[in-house]
């Protein structure tokens, strides 16, 4: 059968506006964190209190995760993401009409920015119907490139908010969020071959094959790592290194723009090589450059040069793990992105969370670096373990075009 290139075999206008709702989606969904340290100010939040306000939508948006993965199955993703943007923008211009006073307001939002965490549910699925086997690293790294979203929330988040005060911020993001919701109603269009809907019954019964819990694992290493320090290292180097909120987003845009610019290499170097060889790497590079990072580097740029190693492992991690998912769970693809999605959002609170406990217990940040580190090591384990089997099973030549 003749192969057609890679433009032809989809649909490019869905691929577009995937990624434009999941870029703008990401920036609203981390916004916290480059805001962090001006909030944190304003309502005289300590360390720990700092963590749990930038996870809370990190959390938050793994749960949402599911439940838009199990909506895209039943309403298909198109509507599932026009309604989850509505209800974001509905959300931010709540918060920047009536303001933030206090702690508990600050937390109701970050819940429901954690909508546009869930956004990664609706906008692999959406891309990746459209797409063969032989193009779902590449098609799957466009769509999930969109998490360069966190590198604007930290490039301009924080300046803003030092000339106009953060809570203006909300107000300026209604703008672009409007627009790309108005592209995506005009471009993007349901595959025809998606997928019927599932009985409930059907949802839990993917629980039980081992290898979506492997899945979710390596993913909560990869993403969590990336979401989780993209949330914190505002926070992180204006406390660790006295930088002042603008220049420490400038840190965190570089780090995160290394991590979300690589997702689409990620996912060509595993089509071409192999998720499993890709992933490898990614893990060894990863563990390395937390567990420097947390020996407590005396340089701010020191810090940012470790930070940058971890965030493009682990920015390639991502295409890798979704260059893997789909050869394995084809048709169950819109609730393993969401399972698989809530677990990357999960270590994402983990991490952040766990970073501004270890401050606030110890003094230090060196504890959860060290831990997370150790997380992507296991993860190197487990990877071996499973390899062989994956590569002889569901990742035979004689089954899938597709590099494993």
């Amino acid at each position: 059968m003749k192969q057609n290139t890679f433009l032809q075999s989809g649909h490019v206008p869905t691929l577009i506006a995937a990624f434009l709702y999941f870029d703008l989606a990401f920036m609203v969904w981390v916004m916290l964190g480059p805001l962090g340290v001006q909030i944190a100010k304003d309502l005289g939040l300590d360390p720990l209190q700092k963590g749990i306000m930038v996870a809370t939508p990190v959390l938050s948006g793994a749960v949402w995760r599911v439940v838009l993965g199990v909506l895209v199955d039943h309403l298909q993703a198109r509507l599932t993401g026009l309604l989850g943007q509505v209800l974001v923008i509905a959300a931010l211009g709540v918060a920047w009409a009536g303001g933030i006073h206090s702690y508990s307001q600050v937390l109701t939002l970050g819940l429901f920015l954690g909508i546009a965490g869930a956004s990664f549910a609706v906008a692999l699925p959406l891309a990746s119907r459209w797409y063969p086997p032989e193009h779902q690293g590449k098609a799957l790294g466009i769509a999930g490139a969109g998490n360069s979203g966190t590198v604007l929330a930290a490039l301009f988040a924080p300046s803003l908010a030092t000339a106009y005060g953060w809570p203006q911020v909300f107000g300026f993001a209604l703008i672009p969020l409007s627009l790309v919701l108005g592209a995506f109603f005009l471009m993007a269009k349901d595959a025809p071959n998606a997928p019927p809907p599932k009985r409930w019954a059907e949802y839990l019964a993917v629980l039980q094959d081992h290898d979506a819990w492997w899945f979710m694992f390596f993913y909560a290493v990869t993403f969590g790592g990336f979401v989780g320090l993209a949330s914190s290292l505002t926070i992180y180097f204006n406390a660790q290194y006295g930088l002042d909120p603008k220049t420490a987003g400038f840190f965190t845009a570089a780090c995160v723009f290394a991590g979300s610019m690589v997702r689409p290499l990620g996912g060509g170097l595993a089509d071409r090589f192999g998720g499993i060889r890709l992933l490898t790497g990614v893990y060894m590079a990863a563990a390395m450059s937390l567990f420097v990072v947390g020996i407590g580097l005396p340089q701010a740029w020191m810090a940012l040069l470790a930070f940058v190693l971890a965030m493009l492992s682990l920015g390639m991690g991502n295409g890798a793990v979704f260059q893997l998912v789909p050869q394995r769970f084809r048709q169950e693809i819109g609730v393993m992105t969401g399972l698989v999605g809530m677990a990357g959002g999960v270590g994402g609170f983990y991490l952040a969370s766990s970073l501004g406990y270890s401050k606030q217990m110890t003094g230090s940040y060196e504890g959860g670096f060290y831990v997370f580190g150790g997380l992507a090591l296991l993860a190197l384990v487990g990877l071996t373990r499973v390899k062989t089997r994956w590569r002889t099973t569901w990742g035979a030549a004689c089954l899938t075009g597709a590099r494993i």
